[in-house]
Order: C-alpha cells, then sequence, then structure tokens
C-alpha cells in the first residue's frame, strides 16, 4: 500500500517520558485523528484521505514543536531520550514480525540490522510486507531527531528564510535530481517530503510562527495547498493515482499549507480544545491514543491483517452469518480496532516502561 506505505505531548514516537504541567488537548486531539485516519487509509486506502487529513505531515509538525522545546537541555540527552522512547516498543513489536516471517520460511541478510535501529528500512518478505511497510515512518522520525541539533541551529539563523527554503530540497529531487531507488535515496526523499513541517514545529515552538502577518500566512498556506492538489491530479496519469502517499512533491506542498494553517491557528488564533474535559469518554479516549501512540501505530496494520482470517471463521457461524455485515469493509475496520485494543492491553505497557514510567495496563 504506500502511507499505505506512505498513516500532550509525551505521546509521540520517542518523546519525553515527563507529562507537561498542562497537557495541550488541542496536539492531543490531531495527534489522535492523525492515528484514526492513518488506520481507516490502511483499511479502505482511500486515495482521498491525505487531501481530507494529511496525518503524517501533522505527526511530523507536532514532534517538530517537541523537539524544539527538548533541546533547551543538551543535545546528546535529549536524543538518547528519544531513543529510549522509541526503539523498545518497536523491538517488541519486531520480535513477532521478523519471528513470523522467519517461520516463513524469510532468510534475512546482513540488514537485518536496521531490525536493531531502524537507521534505514528494515528488510523483511513479501509476505510480510503489510506489517513492516509503515516502518518507514520510524526510520524518518529517527533521522530527524539525529538532525534536530543542526536543524535547530540553522533554523535559529534566520527563522523565515529557513523555513521558506525548507520546501528546495523536495522541489530539487522532483526537478533537478531523482535520489535512487535504495535505501539511502528513500530515506533522503522522505526527508524532504516532511522537513518544511518538522521545522515548522520549531517555527511555532519559538513564537515565530505567531509573530507572523496573517495574510501572508494565509495567502502562502492556500497557495501551498493549490499547488499540491494541482500538481497532484495533473500528474495522476503519471503515478497512476492521485493519492498524495505516493506523490511526494505534492504531499509535501499539501501538507505544508495544511499544517500551517493549523499551527497558526494555535500560535495566533489560540484555538484551544480545553472544554475537551468535559466530554469525559471521547477526552479520555484522545489520552489513551498519546500515550500509545507508538503501539497503535505499530501494530494496527497486523490487527487488520488477523482482522481478516477472523472474519472468514465467522463466515461459518449461520447467525453471524445472518446478522452481521462479514462482507463490509467497515465491519474489518471494526474488528481491527478491537484487535488493536488488544494489542494496546497486552503491550502497550512497554512504552511506560521505555519512557521510565509505572507500567500500566492503560494510562
Amino acid at each position: 500500500m504506500g502511507v499505505h506505505s506512505r498513516g500532550a505531548v509525551r505521546a509521540v514516537p520517542g518523546e519525553e517520558g515527563a507529562a507537561p504541567a498542562v497537557r495541550d488537548r488541542y496536539f492531543d486531539t490531531l495527534r489522535a485523528l492523525a492515528l484514526v485516519r492513518v488506520v481507516a487509509y490502511h483499511a479502505f486506502g482511500w486515495p482521498w484521505a491525505g487531501l481530507v487529513f494529511p496525518s503524517m505531515g501533522v505527526m511530523f509538525g507536532l514532534a517538530g514543536t517537541l523537539m524544539a522545546r527538548s533541546l533547551q537541555r543538551p543535545a546528546a540527552a535529549v536524543v538518547r531520550s528519544r531513543l529510549r522512547r522509541l526503539l523498545p516498543p518497536f523491538w517488541c513489536w519486531g520480535l513477532f514480525v521478523v519471528g513470523a516471517m522467519l517461520v516463513r520460511g524469510w532468510m534475512p541478510g546482513w540488514q537485518i540490522v536496521y531490525w536493531v535501529v531502524p537507521l534505514g528500512d528494515p528488510p523483511g518478505s513479501a509476505w510480510g510486507e503489510q506489517a513492516w511497510e509503515i516502518l518507514w515512518y520510524l526510520r524518518t522520525y529517527l533521522w530527524f531527531v539525529l538532525l534536530s541539533p543542526l536543524l535547530l541551529r540553522v533554523f535559529r539563523l534566520a527563522p523565515v528564510p529557513v523555513l521558506l527554503l525548507s520546501l528546495a530540497p523536495i522541489v530539487a529531487f522532483q526537478f533537478l535530481w531523482q535520489p535512487p531507488e535504495n535505501r539511502f535515496g528513500t530515506g533522503l526523499l522522505d526527508l524532504a517530503t516532511y522537513l518544511f513541517c518538522w521545522v515548522l514545529g520549531f517555527a511555532h515552538r519559538d513564537g515565530v510562527l505567531a509573530r507572523l502577518k496573517p495574510a501572508a500566512v494565509v495567502v502562502l498556506s492556500l497557495a501551498a495547498l493549490a499547488c499540491g492538489a494541482w500538481y497532484a491530479f495533473a500528474h495522476r496519469a503519471e503515478y497512476g493515482t492521485y493519492d498524495l502517499a505516493d506523490i511526494p512533491l505534492a504531499q509535501a506542498l499539501w501538507s505544508a499549507g495544511f499544517v500551517t494553517l493549523l499551527m497558526y491557528s494555535k500560535a495566533r488564533l489560540r484555538v484551544d480544545f480545553s472544554g475537551l474535559v468535559r466530554l469525559r469518554r471521547l477526552d479520555r479516549l484522545v489520552s489513551v491514543f498519546n500515550a500509545r501512540a507508538v503501539t497503535v501505530y505499530l501494530w494496527h496494520e497486523l490487527a487488520l491483517v488477523l482482522a481478516v482470517p477472523l472474519i472468514d471463521r465467522c463466515w461459518d457461524v449461520p447467525a453471524f452469518e445472518a446478522y452481521l455485515p462479514l462482507g463490509s469493509q467497515w465491519f474489518l475496520l471494526a474488528v481491527g480496532w478491537v484487535l488493536v485494543a488488544v494489542f494496546v492491553l497486552l503491550f502497550g505497557w512497554v512504552e511506560d516502561v521505555a519512557a521510565r514510567r509505572r507500567p500500566r495496563l492503560l494510562p
């Protein structure tokens, strides 16, 4: 699938273990929505999903904000903290995925080291592709974490020019030099696609975004959205789809415009979802999504895969066949979410251990 292959603060993969004094429910809600959209996209394959809500751009933007905040501390300590929080949940999930592929006859080479630290795309068999293809996000996130101390220094030398120029790499890759089709090239392309969103997080954290004139922000954001949508639809025949997940330049431009408007609404207009606390069940759900973001992201594809044979067995039960919509993709999604909940209960505590918190069944 491409986010087929290309789907508060402490919940972003690799973020700090200490909870802030006051949680930001606006960012919490955006992160929860991003995860829900990723799961729905992988269940239905809607090509328009990225246009409605570019989940990965949102997640990289939020992570960039938190990285800038954390880099008030020594960079080495911050990077170690991110690795500590990211890798144990990844290893736990990887034990099952790698084990299943090995049982099915997969013969790995030296590239299996990427299953220890995903600095490159971890290898896998075609049989397990639907499970491991989502790892591009973890690999890209990890590289942004490693590069952030330098990126933040460069950004603070000339914030607005650097923010605007952060779109230059993806434009250059599209029109001047095509990265090779290997781990290195794929990694470069993904970094270039989401570089603007990550740096935008810096701009939000440092207050740069809040100081910009509304007219300039809105006009440039709408221009980026228009260019992204135009490029996707104008090159539909070339890519075989208008799905942003398969068109890096369109993804970069659309995400840039969309995430800028979301961040600017927070920075300038003080948009807040603090009233969410009055909707106790919904507020609780948002909290769980944020505290178990890594677990939900990693295990959701396995949940959708396992939902298929589970539903197939239901056809053998006459009552289920008569009264349940077994052939519906919506039913598949519902069963998938049930399995995601099971995985969260079984393995979510690993995130607590990685963050040096007391392990809990549910946060």
